[in-house]
């Protein structure tokens, strides 16, 4: 595999990556990644006023669809390249994808990461039979410390999305699609770097340019939304989806999506966190919030999609358990099926007691209850009263804080953002 190469125009992009390049790859990778099943939700079409047909790429062996661009690119490997071994920098999907394959091939493989990336992360990594060199406080540290290992050790650096190599390998994801669906109005993909969707736009153009390729970016890192738009938007912040949570995107993807993609949507964090769960609720299936972008994009412009015959890649399911039982329970909060009431009461025996009796009358259930005598505003005599609660969805939610109120209690519902 050589270094990236550099290419001056979108003409120049495309014809480094061809159909005939994707369907070689799709031959080349073939029994060696699984061939995800692609099905259609009747609950989330319901929902979402379009049909809605689903990727599951988060079932591939590293539950991403990673592994395709990463095992292409191994497999273009001189013997000799394959000997002295390959470097990544990567803290996501791509350092496991290229890890657990190149492990398979016996070709040793290096991957540079944060001193700050979560220990599970390195774990997954070396679990796959990565080297895991820790350097930097951050990615580009980290990404500079590779590409001067590649050339202290004769090493071949394997990009995460910037190589017609890698594209022509998640653009599989596409082919793979189109052949059990090939009428699909649009398919919605999300963007990080770019490789994925370039790959796919690709293969979509070849085979019914009528499709449309809509992209989709988190709110706080639009890197490719601006890049293609010649904008400068600030990327930066917590995202649930830090899998497309790329602050420069790639060169050569970026040519070929500015050419090749209708539109690129741009979801916030209270979207990716509905997705996430409601692919949990209905579908049954685990995704991280970027395989959750496609979905939060149809949900939060149904106007967008009615009507269409839509295709969405959930494109990887690493989440960190803890993460995702905050997600879970945030949206249950949303509902209203968990709560926080807020309640003023006098300081007395009894006082309590006279609040739990309208739980009770509600058939709401408590889960824990806070007393505030210190930090308040209140005269001595006074608390506030914070319950946690659980209530069977909104409406039961709503009649209790009437009830409440009603008997003159002064009441408030502790809201999310």
């Amino acid at each position: 595999m050589n270094s990236l190469p550099a290419f001056a125009s979108e003409a120049e992009a495309r014809a480094a990556l061809t159909i005939d390049d994707v369907r070689a790859a799709a031959e080349r990778i073939e029994g060696a990644v699984v061939r995800t099943p692609m099905m259609h939700s009747i609950t989330l079409s319901e929902i979402a006023g379009c049909e809605i047909w689903l990727k599951f790429e988060n079932l591939q062996f590293t539950a991403a669809y990673k592994e395709r661009g990463a095992l292409n690119a191994l497999l273009h490997l001189s013997d000799e390249q394959r000997q002295r071994g390959v470097i990544a920098a990567s803290a996501g999907n791509h350092s496991q994808g290229l890890s657990y394959h190149g492990t398979r091939l016996g070709v040793p493989v290096t991957i540079v990461m944060p001193r700050t990336t979560p220990t599970v992360k390195i774990m997954q990594t070396e679990s796959v039979g990565g080297k895991v060199v820790l350097e930097g406080e951050t990615f580009d540290d980290a990404h500079a410390h590779a590409r001067q290992l590649e050339k202290e050790r004769g090493l071949t650096f394997v990009h995460p999305f910037d190589h017609p190599l890698v594209a022509a390998g998640q653009g599989t994801v596409a082919i793979e699609m189109l052949e059990e669906q090939p009428d699909l109005d649009c398919m919605v993909v999300p963007i990080g770097g770019g490789g994925l969707m370039s790959g796919m736009a690709t293969v979509a153009d070849a085979i019914n340019p009528d499709i449309e390729m809509i992209g989709v970016q988190a709110e706080l890192f639009p890197s490719m939304y601006a890049k293609v738009r010649g904008e400068d938007m600030a990327c930066g912040g917590d995202t649930l989806a830090e899998g497309i949570a790329v602050k420069a995107p790639g060169e050569f993807t970026s040519k070929i999506i500015a050419q090749l993609v209708d539109e690129i949507l741009l979801v916030d964090e209270r979207s990716l966190e509905k997705a996430v769960s409601l692919l949990l609720q209905i579908e049954k299936t685990v995704v991280e919030g970027a395989g959750a972008a496609g979905l939060a994009a149809v949900l939060a412009n149904p106007e967008r999609f009615a009507g269409k015959k839509v295709g969405l890649v959930l494109c990887g399911g690493n989440i960190d358990t803890r993460l995702l039982a905050n997600v879970l329970l945030r949206d249950l909060a949303r509902q209203g099926r968990l709560a926080r009431v807020r309640v003023k009461l006098q300081d007395r025996p009894g006082a309590l007691f006279k609040v739990m009796r309208e739980f009770n009358e509600h058939n709401v259930n408590i889960i824990e209850i806070y007393h505030q005598r210190i930090f308040t505003s209140l005269p001595a005599k006074g608390l506030i009263t914070d319950i946690e609660c659980e209530a069977r969805d909104r409406e039961q939610l709503d009649a209790l804080v009437k009830a409440l109120r009603q008997k003159d209690y002064t009441v408030s519902l502790v809201e999310l953002d």
